[in-house]
């Protein structure tokens, strides 16, 4: 097997991070440069934040421009989104692809947030039933709380003129979500677009199977400020209070907001039930790192979903649906009321993680796609 050169800029909720480890045990070198998602605080090889105030934009500028000559010689950069420094301006970045495509053999996008693509998608109301902006064909509560700015934003004519810029010249893309995915379908050339999925480091992650029905069902919510509507939590959140005032003695909540990706781990894993996401049609990484400890999760796992990825059998996640009117509400009473399916769902969250999600197997599918690629250009 060739040993590659690999450079990941940015990340994403531990994506890059988490790739990484995987590739290095299968022998890759790598390099992970990021700001460690910020409160995160993933694990990094080169940290780059960016401090507030006019001396701190002035060191990141400072820092990047000092980096860019380390930016060099590798067989593979990937990018966490198109905007990769998100702290920069799209001008400068549009410098530093440029440079990256110069000094490096290939280069590829990891499309694991909203971009222009996204947006533009969601926006025709048919490739989704329903998305962060929009429920139906109606706005949803994050698009009236502000997010029809960010959609503006992004169809901006300094946003899509960078991506109109940017998407060409790419290797090709690897999505890490279904979603996202169908975003980039009709914007990259055929061959170009694969599903990588959100790699889990399952092997470090200590399951906490449910062994029994559970007299009391602990339900956790992690949320993230800033991004409360745009998530659902507040839509979850209030469902959960109501669940916990119908059935006293019966069920508890732990909410917990910006935590550290290591105590974040270890407070999910007192759990029974995690509450991730309204507006997905997948589960994402709280879920998915939620599911290897044996918590079940409730979020989006929609039938196309289900389909894409052509698992039939196990289907452990309770999707919640915007469209229904007290879907959530009917959900969460169903836990409390049927909480003898714990231990079962239990232990099908953490086979359809190791099935899915290892860290290993979404490496080899980054691989795998790589080496199509390049050899298709050869």
């Amino acid at each position: 097997m060739q040993r590659l050169k690999i450079l990941f800029l940015g990340d994403a909720s531990n994506y890059h991070s988490c790739l990484a480890d995987a590739l290095r045990r299968m022998g890759h070198k790598v390099t992970v440069v990021s700001n460690g998602s910020t409160w995160m605080n993933t694990r990094r090889d080169i940290n780059l934040t960016r401090h507030p105030g006019k001396w701190g934009t002035a060191k990141y500028l400072l820092d990047v421009f000092m980096l860019l000559s380390q930016l060099r010689g590798y067989d593979i950069v990937h990018l966490i989104n198109p905007a990769f420094f998100m702290e920069l301006h799209l001008n400068r970045l549009r410098y530093i692809f440029d440079y990256l495509r110069r000094h490096n053999k290939h280069v590829f996008l990891s499309a694991t947030t909203s971009d222009y693509y996204y947006a533009h998608v969601c926006q025709d109301c048919t490739t989704f039933r329903y998305s962060d902006y929009f429920v139906g064909d109606k706005p949803s509560p994050y698009y009236l709380s502000g997010g029809e700015a960010d959609l503006k934003q992004w169809e901006a004519p300094l946003h899509k003129g960078y991506t109109m810029y940017f998407t060409p010249r790419l290797d090709g893309v690897v999505a890490c979500l279904y979603e996202y995915y169908k975003s980039y379908e009709g914007a990259v050339a055929p061959g170009r677009l694969v599903y990588g999925g959100i790699p889990i480091d399952v092997k470090s992650i200590e399951p906490h199977f449910i062994a029994e029905p559970p007299k009391k069902v602990k339900f956790f919510l992690g949320q993230k400020s800033g991004r409360i509507e745009l998530k659902g939590s507040d839509l979850l959140l209030d469902a959960l209070r109501r669940t916990c005032d119908r059935y006293p003695g019966q069920c508890e909540m732990q909410v917990v907001e910006n935590r550290p990706y290591q105590e974040y781990i270890e407070l999910l894993s007192a759990s029974h039930v995690n509450l991730d996401q309204l507006y997905s049609y997948t589960p994402a990484t709280n879920a998915l790192i939620g599911m290897a400890q044996g918590v079940v999760a409730v979020s989006g796992a929609e039938p196309e979903f289900y389909d894409f990825i052509g698992e039939h059998e196990c289907q452990p996640i309770i999707n919640v649906s915007p469209l229904v009117e007290g879907d959530i509400d009917a959900k969460l009473a169903w836990i409390v009321e049927h909480r003898d399916q714990l231990p079962l769902l239990s232990r099908q969250s953490r086979e359809f993680v190791v099935k899915h999600n290892d860290s290993h197997i979404v490496a080899q599918r980054h691989i795998d796609f790589w080496n199509k690629v390049i050899n298709k250009m050869q």
